[in-house]
């Protein structure tokens, strides 16, 4: 069975930055296709739950609260990858529009919910190593 790496609030865990989840029923069916590897970079990388909302802002990650969180943005992205080298992984399914896994868009650095195209911190470093991104919205794609 092929694994596939998942953002772990995609399959319920409350892993938000506000302590809930985005949990997506259809993740269920992806059961029957692949072993699901669930990480949560930005827990993987030492942020709490709840921790205040971050957005990209150039080349850093900062909390609305203006702390620089780049190092556990960069920590997280680094164990997302190392899931991804132990169990060859090539796909991934992450949650559309978070600092970490936004795969189409990400938040533009003003917390004024303005949505810009970009990568998230784990999914630019996932995309660079080869593997193919997906979003909640994409999951039909990977059945």
């Amino acid at each position: 069975m092929e694994y596939l790496l998942i953002s772990g609030c995609l399959i319920g865990n409350n892993t938000k930055y506000n302590g809930l989840n985005n949990y997506t029923p259809l993740v269920e069916k992806l059961k029957e296709k692949y072993e699901l590897i669930i990480c949560c970079p930005e827990v993987d990388g030492g942020l709490s739950i709840p921790r205040n909302p971050s957005e990209i802002s150039g080349n850093i990650v900062i909390s609305n609260m203006g702390v620089d969180v780049t190092n556990e943005f960069n920590l997280g992205a680094q164990k997302a990858l190392e899931l991804v080298k132990k169990y060859r992984i090539k796909k991934a399914l992450l949650k559309e529009g978070s600092p970490s896994c936004g795969t189409n868009y990400i938040y533009d650095g003003t917390f004024t919910g303005t949505k810009i195209n970009g990568l998230g911190v784990t999914a630019k470093l996932l995309k660079e190593n080869g593997v193919l991104l997906f979003n909640e919205k994409e999951i039909e794609k990977l059945l």
